[in-house]
């Protein structure tokens, strides 16, 4: 076997190089097959020769607006600081305007098909990530109903599709460019059992549009989005407005930089505190007959990523909450994203930072490891039964053997192949839609509940040869109404089952109290 393989192809392929691609490859999200064709397609509709320049302009014109709308940020916080009435006036112009405020980049054709074939396979991925997580906290949630602020060319739409199959009905979009609702609709050309889709320029145009009745959504989601608004009053006008049209969650999603994290942060600790006085209020009006009917619609708590309601720990630490989805580069990246003099790698790391709300209180729940005692290793080598450790290697060599035998007997093409998605051959006829949903049956058969007792790991694992290293954020209080930042220091010797726990554990996963 070794001498059909060249001598070159050997020297490259070394046990050393295989282990770093395979470690580079885990947990790498794969654009589906449908979404890829889509971006395809609609590249070759423009014939657009100059797509490289103007991928990188557009790239140059994203670094240019997150300096300008960061110190926008600084000056304007100020200002609300000194004087809280002065920006009234900037909130009540952007209410009657048809957009999202005074956004810093305006989508013409050139940038929306620039973003189509470099950024829209990231946001997806980013968003398919978040509502996976979503999805996972909350197994018994489908949503039917479904606003998408700020949709761009429906990047947040696809996700939905993947996560929710079958489970749209539908979906208000609210876009004020009309480049981005064009290419949008074309991307989804074509697909089956669409939900019945409407587009708006605006929230006032679609409240406008349908009655009271029914701006009311399962699920509002504003994705990539808050960053392009400078002025923090009309982010949180903008934040709010999307809250009132929510019937049960809203998940907003930035970049997982040091601005939009503290986008993300900003919005959290808003409508905490806004639902926290709301509820007080109530308190004091309603009478004792409809005390149970206010506590199942009043109140928030936090789905993910955070395990509590409280403070974020990480607000005066000089760090800031991200998390990143590595994704397969499409071939549309691979074609007209440039490298800083290095080749272009096959995969992607997209940072991100999310919030998830959901309406109503937090529910109690038992901790996960609450009554549970961990043997150290000498205690679980002491309970060791010795026959248990006896081996067989009659039974070893004899297995063996007829694993030999059976690898002789199979075809050579069958021989180790390992099945990828790869951009460069597509059946048409291929639908994994199958695979993904045993893949979604199978991730949610143990579900982490909402209580307190799930902690999230905010930043990479460090693994030094029999210890693990991590940085957690935890609730501190049973109801979840407070919480703070940990490291922790896992060893095998004192809790091998933690440990090993551990070891296979991922920046973003969550771990148990």
């Amino acid at each position: 076997m070794a001498s059909r393989i060249p001598e070159t192809t050997q020297r490259i392929f070394t046990p050393e190089t295989l282990r770093s691609a395979a470690k580079q490859s885990e947990r790498c999200l794969v654009v589906p097959v449908l979404l890829r064709r889509a971006i395809k397609r609609y590249l070759r509709e423009q014939e657009d020769p100059h797509m490289k320049r103007k991928v990188l302009r557009l790239s140059e014109s994203f670094n240019e607006i997150k300096g300008k709308n960061l110190m926008l940020t600084e000056s304007t916080s100020k200002e609300l600081f000194e004087d809280p009435l002065k920006s009234i006036d900037q909130s009540k112009r952007w209410k009657i305007k048809s957009s999202y405020g005074d956004i810093g980049l305006t989508y013409r054709d050139d940038e929306t098909i620039a973003y189509v074939a470099s950024r829209m396979p990231a946001v997806y991925s980013a968003c398919f990530r978040v509502l996976r997580e979503v999805r996972r906290r909350l197994p018994g949630f489908s949503p039917a109903k479904v606003l998408d602020f700020g949709a761009g060319t429906g990047s947040a739409f696809w996700a939905l599709r993947e996560v929710w199959p079958g489970s749209l009905e539908k979906v208000n979009i609210v876009e004020p460019s009309q480049s981005m609702q064009r290419a949008g609709q074309s991307l989804i050309q074509g697909l089956k059992n669409l939900p019945l889709i409407h587009s708006y320029s605006s929230i006032q145009a679609l409240s406008k549009h349908i009655n009271k009745s029914e701006r009311d959504h399962d699920l509002v989601i504003a994705s990539y989005v808050l960053g392009e608004i400078p002025s923090l009053k009309d982010r949180i006008t903008i934040v709010r407005q999307l809250w009132d049209l929510t019937r049960d969650v809203l998940v907003l999603v930035e970049p997982g930089t040091p601005q939009g994290s503290n986008i993300i942060s900003q919005m959290r600790s808003h409508i905490l505190w806004m639902e926290k006085r709301r509820c007080r209020k109530s308190k004091d009006v309603i009478k004792e007959t409809s005390k149970d009917l206010v506590t199942r619609r009043s109140g928030v708590h936090i789905v993910a990523p955070c395990p509590h309601d409280g403070a974020c720990p990480l607000e005066k630490s000089g760090k800031y909450c991200h998390f990143v989805q590595r994704m397969q580069r499409t071939t549309s990246q691979r074609a007209y994203k440039r490298s800083k003099g290095v080749p272009l790698r096959g995969f992607e790391d997209e940072k991100f930072s999310y919030v998830a709300f959901r309406r109503g209180q937090r529910p109690g729940e038992s901790w996960p490891l609450d009554g549970i005692e961990f043997d150290t290793l000498k205690e679980q080598h002491a309970k060791r039964n010795p026959e248990d450790l006896e081996i067989d290697y009659d039974d070893v060599v004899k297995a063996q053997a007829e694993a030999e035998a059976e690898a002789e007997l199979m075809p050579y093409e069958e021989k180790g192949l390992v099945c990828y998605d790869s951009d460069a051959i597509e059946n048409d006829d291929e639908d994994d839609s199958d695979k993904d949903l045993v893949e979604k049956e199978e991730e949610e058969t143990n579900p982490a509940d909402l209580g307190g007792g799930w902690g999230r790991i905010i930043f990479p694992p460090v693994r030094r040869g029999r210890q693990v290293a991590m940085d957690v954020c935890r609730s501190t209080k049973r109801d979840g109404s407070e919480g703070s930042f940990e490291h922790m220091v896992l060893t095998r010797s004192k809790n091998p089952t933690l440990h090993r726990l551990a070891r296979k554990s991922f920046w973003g996963d969550l771990w148990p109290f």
